[in-house]
């Protein structure tokens, strides 16, 4: 692992794969229509069609994973911030609140016009809470994780208990959903997304103590420099690998048994136990060079992680939304696994493309450009 104009490689690797993952849970959104059924097992009573069964394994590998290495990442993203300001002898958070604030009108417009499941507000909110409890220091931090990670286990574990003994929990239908999608034109979905704002941001409030909980992980996994190329590092990381596997693959092959039971466990409890297995499995990976021509091109998508992942819901949404190829509904498994595949790849593409070029990408540019206006005044 090698640092690159003071940039450490494996995090921005890890942002890229993080990117590019969640469009593997959201692709199935996507796919059809809207219809939250599609990544979850409750309409399911026995074993799966092989139709289902990729599926699955797709969600089985990201749901829930891969955006829980997201937020470790903007919590690492958080501490590095931290420190660039106390190296130059700033306030903490100071100006750090200006660029939540763009993050979060970033998530806002996002929500508006591309889709309801938008991340970025949620991670307005959660880092404006976060920068406050670093600033209390690592025992504010360790008693925040601690209490939030046993409430927040706690909540999970009796709710696991209550659908094991009711049958599961189901989304309801999402008929008219469907049909807005099909059909609808583009101002008929953000008109949809403005008229149940509050009950299509339930999830984005609901995970916020989550969040935090991932955000602490990450600023704490950066002290101990889980992410260093050095001997200690290699250690942390194989105690997380084994984490992941021992802990966070069985847990998270629970979501084979279907029913629903153990759909919201798995994805807001044990996903990021596998989480952090894939920072130790992506280190390990990334020392294989026959291998660097990936890595690079990650390692881009992860440099402009933010204009990806707006990008990749644009593209998805062109591909299976009404106003667009009107795609949804119409594809099998593996057809929709290798349209993601195909967006993936187009943003590698565009993103090494585009770095040629510039330093940054294009909305990381312009947030730069705009919180050096306020850090000035």
């Amino acid at each position: 692992m090698e640092q690159r104009t003071n940039r450490i490689r494996l995090l921005d690797i890890l942002r890229g794969f993080a990117i590019l993952g969640t469009l593997g849970t959201n692709i199935w959104i996507f796919a059809h229509a809207g219809d939250l059924n599609y990544i979850t097992t409750s309409n399911y009573e026995g074993w799966w069609e092989m139709n289902d069964l990729l599926r699955m394994i797709v969600l089985f590998l990201v749901n829930g994973k891969l955006l829980g290495l997201l937020t470790i990442m903007f919590g690492v993203g958080l501490e590095m911030k931290y420190r660039q300001a106390k190296r130059i002898g700033k306030p903490w958070p100071g100006v750090y609140l200006w660029a939540v604030m763009f993050l979060f009108v970033e998530g806002l417009l996002h929500f508006i016009l591309v889709m309801e499941y938008d991340i970025l507000m949620s991670y307005g909110v959660t880092a404006v809470i976060a920068a406050f409890i670093v600033k209390g220091g690592d025992r504010l931090i360790a008693r925040t994780m601690n209490v939030i990670g046993c409430l927040y286990a706690a909540m999970f574990l009796a709710l696991l208990a209550l659908m094991l003994t009711s049958g599961g929990l189901s989304p309801g239908s999402f008929e008219a959903v469907i049909t807005l999608y099909q059909e609808g034109t583009w101002l008929d979905q953000v008109s949809y997304r403005l008229a149940n704002f509050l009950p299509l941001r339930i999830e984005a409030i609901f995970v916020i103590p989550l969040n935090i909980f991932l955000f602490l992980l990450g600023v704490r996994f950066m002290r101990a420099g889980v992410f260093s190329p050095d001997e200690n590092g290699k250690k942390l990381r194989e105690k997380l690998l084994k984490i992941g596997l021992y802990a966070g693959l069985p847990l998270n092959l629970l979501i084979f048994i279907p029913g629903g039971a153990f759909d919201l466990p798995v994805r807001y409890l044990f996903a990021p136990l596998m989480s952090i297995g894939y920072i130790a499995i992506i280190a390990k990976m990334i020392q294989y060079t026959k291998w660097d021509g990936l890595w690079r091109l990650l390692e881009n998508a992860g440099k402009m992680s933010l204009s990806c992942y707006v990008i990749q819901n644009l593209i998805a949404s062109a591909v299976f939304y009404g106003w667009g190829l009107g795609l949804a509904g119409k594809l099998n498994s593996a057809a929709i696994i290798v349209v993601w595949l195909l967006i993936s790849v187009s943003l590698l593409g565009f993103a090494s493309l585009w770095l040629r070029s510039f330093r940054l990408g294009p909305m990381e540019t312009f947030r730069k450009t705009a919180i050096g206006l306020f850090d000035r005044n």
